[in-house]
């Protein structure tokens, strides 16, 4: 039975991968069509119902573009529709919150000592507020409200600073991180899934039947598209956010998550101007150093710690492994080999926070993360790196041997 922590991740880090996979070739191609947009020139000879053309090269080759604002006389042979990478994204990514958050929600997502529910409870929750964050946003773009855009994006990001305080009230930080993230991306793909690719499927349909389109529906295509375009790095960082505890475990992570959309908006800025071919903002570069220093600065804001005490609240999971043959053992070996950096107040040279937020000083805190200590430092000699606090052989046999003791009938 003790392999199944291995096959489990291994399972979790093939769904990682395709999530990776699919999310470069998503963000590739939205990155690739903006810029493309952006760059049109009109020039004379268009053919008729074309908006702009533009000259591209690569891999040893020309490419004459055209694009139709509305759509093009007759409908073309073949058609090459870019929907399947935000889906499989989107589905790939779900399956990785199910399988880490969901599946570890006793350890990743839930913390008593923000909100003490129970997984079942902090599930339902995670799984309603990403439901509401695209029906909230679309009910917006479809009212009067959506129709500036400009004001429609700054009230969306007052409900993404919302939410990101709101998430930080109820899940770890960690999980807190992830969740807006999902929560953003599920906009993203929704805006694929049920406005853009259904009002191309309207004019295709317009094309064949011998009508003539009507342009609203590329219009409103276009909107979504753009908020795809500015949402796009903030999620990216968002998701590679559980491997940087400054930026989900501190005072401040609500905040940070905030200004993490702000630098996403300047960075795009800048890029989509250029391809435009309007300016060359540098100022924006000088906004996005200005907001990431300030961001640095908060996530190195303490407040004081009194002293750690073990509640000595365990659930039935945690007291298994208390309850093991070895855990004494194993639990000094922690203190020796691991608390150093895993702790409140890490007293390794330049260390502000325990790695990813994991800390290993009392008795339920080693219970809690039994099989991340099994995987780091007993089936793999991940931990410590580089074996800097020089943990023996044995102990690392005495690990396995204690989590495969827990795991028995």
């Amino acid at each position: 039975m003790y392999d199944y922590a291995a096959i489990w991740e291994w399972g979790t880090f093939a769904v990682r991968w395709l999530h990776v996979i699919t999310a470069i070739a998503w963000i590739g191609s939205s990155f690739y069509f903006i810029a493309l947009d952006l760059g049109l020139r009109k020039v004379p000879n268009l053919p008729a119902g074309a908006h702009g053309e533009e000259w591209q090269v690569h891999g040893g080759g020309f490419y004459h573009i055209n694009k139709f604002l509305v759509a093009p006389e007759a409908m073309p042979e073949h058609l090459t529709w870019f929907k399947w990478e935000s889906y499989v994204t989107w589905l790939s990514g779900f399956a990785l919150l199910s399988m880490v958050y969901y599946g570890g929600a006793d350890l990743y997502l839930v913390d008593a000592e923000v909100l003490n529910v129970s997984p079942i409870v902090a599930i339902l929750i995670s799984l309603a507020s990403i439901a509401f964050g695209w029906v909230a946003y679309d009910f917006i773009c479809k009212s009067k409200f959506g129709n500036d855009n400009t004001r429609l994006m700054i009230l969306l990001y007052f409900i993404l600073v919302g939410m990101a305080w709101g998430y930080t009230q109820v899940f770890t930080g960690r999980a807190a991180f992830l969740h807006l993230g999902a929560f953003t991306a599920t906009i993203m793909t929704a805006n694929v899934f049920f406005i853009i690719m259904p009002n191309q499927r309207i004019v295709v349909a317009d094309l064949k039947a011998g009508r003539t389109p009507d342009p609203k529906y590329g219009k409103i295509a276009k909107q979504r598209s753009t908020h795809n375009n500015y949402l796009t790095l903030p999620v990216i960082f968002l998701m590679l956010s559980n491997h940087n505890p400054l930026a989900f475990a501190t005072q401040y992570n609500w905040i940070i998550a905030s200004l993490v959309f702000l630098m996403g908006v300047t960075i795009r800025h800048y890029f989509n101007t250029k391809h435009a071919r309007t300016g060359n903002p540098t100022w924006t570069w000088i906004v996005t150093a200005l907001i990431f220093i300030l961001i640095i600065w908060l996530s190195t804001i303490r407040t004081p710690v009194e002293g750690v005490e073990d509640s000595a609240r365990f659930t039935p999971v945690q007291q298994r492994f208390a309850d093991a043959e070895g855990f004494e053992v194993v639990y000094d070996t922690v203190l020796g080999r691991c608390s150093m950096c895993h702790s409140t107040e890490p007293f390794w040279e330049g260390m502000l926070w325990a790695p990813k937020g994991v800390i290993l000083e009392t008795e339920q805190q080693v219970a809690q993360h039994a099989r991340e200590i099994y995987l780091q430092a007993g089936l793999t000699h991940a931990m410590p790196p580089a074996n800097v606090s020089f943990i023996e052989p044995q102990e690392r046999d005495r690990i396995v041997k204690w989590y495969e003791a827990a795991l028995k009938p």
